[in-house]
């Protein structure tokens, strides 16, 4: 008997800022072991949509440490248990104990819905084996992570603003609030050598012929009374506008419905989605800071190509320098996992944004999410196209660097 728990929670969560799918998806397999990972990939997004951490990398641990626990916990079977048993009770035991332990605020609903997995599945000794495997694994991956730096505090550690000068990044209008994020870079990978392992190359220079186009792109289309920008192209900015992590919780999970590797391979894909998500941010967050390139609006409104002191994005820049776009490092290494897990290409499915209300887009390709990002942060004003064309190159290399040495997350413990 397997749990017939449903997709059940995105649904209601849209205060939440979490994203919905109407593409019609298959949400269990024949002998009905997917809809655990399904209901515990919802409680999972739940949790931290309705309790998480205020930094984004925080979350992303959260999501990594609990699914790294399942994954390890479902990879191999005792002999003489039934499989689909063991491994429906290793993976909500090794996501629960992980969901309570980094979120206790939720233990509530958590205990409700693990109460629920067990009393949907035998009783006996697959079932005790399975919830034993999975706490212990929980249980060593909350060890082995413990003072890695990614939490909030650590994560927004003080960063020494450097003197005003050409290129350098400095707080930028209305809020001109403190860097944020300057801790990431200090913060223990799970893969990584070091955070500086894929660090870009420098940015253009400011008196190239790229630079200038780059600036001149923004300027025109990024501006908040931009006459060049169309309005598909505001829907594109606004759509991609919030955090990249509930942006691609619901891509994710469509992913997670259709694949074919049973519940380790959905365990396992989620697993190294968010272990290569943590990772690139903390490389993000190194390369931003190894060149402390300025935005858009400081170089417009203070640079020496024709300033315009009055120039102002669509939408507010976030505190933190331009080079290379977050959003774009996100999305190149969520584009590269999903594409070598699950096919570069997918069954339309269809896709709603916090901060576009009413608009949906649909998609066939993870490139499709990469490609609309590119452009978006251009239309919004607040990075230029380099910027966001090496934070793909940096995803990318990272994640597959993490693909490579996935033997070295799921090794025996």
């Amino acid at each position: 008997m397997s749990s017939t728990r449903t997709h059940s929670t995105l649904v209601v969560l849209g205060a939440a800022a979490l994203l919905t799918a109407s593409a019609a998806v298959p949400q269990a397999s024949a002998a009905g072991r997917t809809s655990t990972a399904l209901t515990w990939y919802d409680a999972t997004a739940e949790t931290i949509a309705t309790a998480g951490a205020s930094a984004q990398v925080t979350n992303s641990r959260t999501w990594a440490i609990s699914w790294l626990a399942a994954a390890r916990a479902t990879r191999s079977v005792p002999a003489g248990v039934d499989r689909g048993t063991y491994q429906d009770a290793a993976l909500a035991a090794a996501v629960h104990r992980a969901l309570v332990t980094l979120v206790p605020s939720r233990t509530e609903q958590l205990d409700a819905t693990f109460e629920q997995t067990l009393d949907a599945i035998p009783d006996g000794t697959a079932e005790e084996s399975g919830v034993t495997a999975g706490e212990r694994q929980a249980d060593l991956v909350l060890a082995s992570r413990e003072g890695d730096g990614l939490d909030p505090t650590s994560v927004n550690a003080p960063y020494p603003v450097r003197p005003a000068a050409p290129g350098v990044w400095q707080p930028t209008p209305s809020a001109y609030a403190p860097a944020a994020q300057y801790g990431n870079r200090l913060a223990k990978p799970f893969l990584l050598k070091s955070p500086s392992q894929f660090r870009l190359g420098p940015p253009p220079a400011l008196n190239s012929g790229r630079y200038a186009a780059d600036l001149a792109e923004v300027r025109a289309y990024g501006a908040a009374d931009s006459t060049a920008r169309t309005a598909h192209q505001t829907e594109t900015a606004t759509f991609w506008l919030g955090s990249s992590l509930t942006l691609y919780t619901e891509p994710l999970r469509v992913a997670l419905t259709r694949t074919n590797q049973g519940i380790a391979g959905q365990a396992r894909l989620v697993a190294l989605f968010h272990v290569a998500l943590v990772d690139t941010q903390i490389a993000t967050s190194d390369s931003k800071y190894a060149y402390e390139r300025w935005r858009p609006v400081t170089a417009i409104r203070t640079g020496s190509i024709d300033p315009d002191p009055d120039w102002t994005p669509l939408h507010a820049t976030p505190a933190h320098p331009d080079y290379p776009s977050g959003h774009n490092t996100y999305s190149g290494a969520a584009q590269t996992v999903l594409s070598a897990l699950s096919g570069p290409r997918t069954a339309p499915f269809h896709l709603t944004s916090p901060t576009a209300p009413g608009v949906t887009r649909t998609y066939t390709t993870w490139k499709q999410l990469s490609d609309e990002n590119v452009d978006a942060r251009v239309y919004s004003g607040i990075h230029t196209r380099s910027a966001d064309e090496a934070g793909i190159t940096l995803g990318t290399d990272t994640a597959r660097y993490v693909l490579r040495n996935e033997k070295n997350l799921f090794a025996p413990h």
